[in-house]
């Protein structure tokens, strides 16, 4: 999808097949309007996520955008007869060849280097516990207690301020109470959710790790990535750790299985911490990704293809 994008929007700049390409840009963004709509009226979603954590917009930001982007492609749409090639078709062809070229290794590299642009609360230097407290400008949910009875077979639900006048234990059965938000809040979640890491045992090892003088960490969502692409580039670094008599830790969210796959290796005896999914892929955006932490600060990370590069 985002090679498309790319790929038409050259298309479009350069003057090529025109109406070829104003019917694939309406067609996309009609889609994405559909999809920004349903994400701003559900709700469900507070950021767009259309471009990354480098530009973050909300939904309701998202949904006006692709409002804008359709009015002007109907007007693209209907006037392609003034749009004319810019340049000879060799040329024209050899300009979205190397845009073609350009999208697709473009994410090729970022999904094995990790990006060239590190926008996430886990970019090089940003100190880990502080990304998790909450922003110091943040304001909180404005919410109501909100009870739910059942009156004659049907349920009721009232605030303290809205109790019916006609109240009774013997005609209203309490169903339930929750908080409804009336005002959601701004800036109040921490950019850095739900890290947490847990031992073989069971025991919370989080605050060890994070205020640790010197640790290795090593991503590792799952089996996606062979264990023949990335062992000795870890063995290595684990070997160069322990000389310097720094701790090093495997974490992922699938240890169980995990273990039996690196017993076989010269790094089998490191511990497997447990930790969220969802926040070891933001965390690690290669897999697998290892991080050297210092008192929580996070002084590199480097993919699975640079592991030679790793400085401890």
């Amino acid at each position: 999808m985002i090679a498309f994008e790319i790929m038409a929007g050259a298309a479009l700049l350069l003057g090529w097949r025109s109406k070829t390409v104003s019917w694939l840009l309406l067609l996309l963004i009609v889609f994405f309007t559909f999809l920004t709509g349903y994400a701003y009226l559900s709700g469900k979603f507070k950021n767009c996520g259309c471009f990354g954590d480098c530009i973050p917009i909300t939904a309701q930001m998202s949904f006006i955008k692709d409002i804008i982007l359709l009015v002007l492609i109907l007007l693209i749409f209907f006037n392609t007869r003034y749009i004319k090639p810019v340049f000879a078709r060799g040329t024209t062809t050899v300009l979205l060849l190397m845009a073609t070229l350009f999208s697709f290794a473009a994410q090729w590299y970022t999904l094995k280097y990790l990006p060239v642009a590190d926008c996430l609360p886990f970019k090089k230097g940003n100190n880990i516990p502080q990304q998790m407290q909450m922003p110091a400008n943040a304001i909180p949910d404005s919410t109501i207690i909100t009870f739910v009875y059942e009156k004659a077979g049907r349920k009721v639900e009232f605030t303290a301020e809205t109790f019916p006048d006609d109240f009774d234990d013997s005609t209203y059965k309490f169903v339930d109470r929750y908080d409804k938000v009336i005002r959601p809040g701004v800036n109040n979640e921490p950019p850095i959710k739900a890290f947490g890491l847990t031992a073989p045992d069971g025991t919370d090892v989080t605050q060890d790790v994070l205020t640790g003088n010197r640790v290795v960490l090593l991503f590792v969502e799952g089996a996606a990535t062979p264990l023949e692409k990335w062992q000795k580039g870890f063995a290595a670094i684990v070997a160069n750790a322990r000389e310097k008599n720094i701790p090093v830790y495997i974490v992922s969210s699938a240890a169980a299985r995990l273990k039996p796959a690196i017993s076989r290796t010269s790094f089998g005896p490191v511990e497997i911490l447990s930790g969220d999914n969802t926040m070891i892929r933001t965390a690690a955006r290669t897999n697998p990704t290892v991080y050297v932490l210092s008192k929580g600060t996070i002084e590199g990370k480097w993919s699975y293809k640079n592991f030679n590069k790793v400085n401890l």
